[in-house]
């Protein structure tokens, strides 16, 4: 199993779980998205897949647009940096945005920082993929509104209106770009 097919199996499993800082109402609000999620991830032929570069990473990236009988119904977007990697995956409902699952690791040192360059350096470690950092965010939207987010920065999703709304733009830059990409 690839790494992409491993971290969204484990968002199956976090999103399966509920939430203990969720009220039952919002708990039921975000019941037709998790739903969603689980459809798209289980579909495995998709009508068409189209590839575009959304050029926005020193060391490359990729985005994938798959559709379902002429519906698009989701993104992925891989981006490449000498210091990180970041995964965007974008899921819709109805044609509107719906969940967003962005996963970026930071990586101890730049990916060229052998152990010639630590020497070189006096450093006491290289690059080791293995010990980057990882943060993740789930971004639940409600009629083309964030709703709620949950990220590994701070664990709560207890965010202001004004915090939800500054992401909700954020996130909706990236989404229309990438839709305005496709092929």
């Amino acid at each position: 199993m690839d790494s992409a097919r491993q971290d969204t199996a484990a968002v199956i499993t976090m999103i399966n779980e509920k939430d203990r800082t969720l009220t039952d109402t919002m708990d039921e609000r975000l019941r037709p998205v998790r739903e969603n999620f689980k459809r798209i991830n289980a579909i495995t032929h998709w009508t068409k897949v189209d590839t575009t570069n959304p050029g926005e990473a020193l060391e490359g990236s990729e985005a994938l647009l798959y559709y379902l009988n002429g519906q698009l119904e989701k993104i992925t977007a891989k981006y490449l940096g000498e210091t990180y990697r970041q995964t965007d995956e974008y899921y819709l409902l109805n044609g509107a945005l719906s969940f967003m699952l962005e996963k970026t690791y930071r990586y101890n040192r730049p990916i060229y920082y052998d152990s010639a360059a630590m020497k070189a350096e006096n450093d006491t470690e290289a690059f080791d993929f293995n010990r980057s950092t990882i943060i993740e965010a789930r971004s639940y939207f409600e009629n083309g509104k964030l709703i709620y987010q949950v990220n590994s920065r701070n664990k709560a999703a207890s965010h202001t209106g004004s915090y939800l709304l500054k992401e909700q733009k954020r996130i909706n830059a990236g989404f229309q770009k990438l839709k305005k990409r496709r092929l």
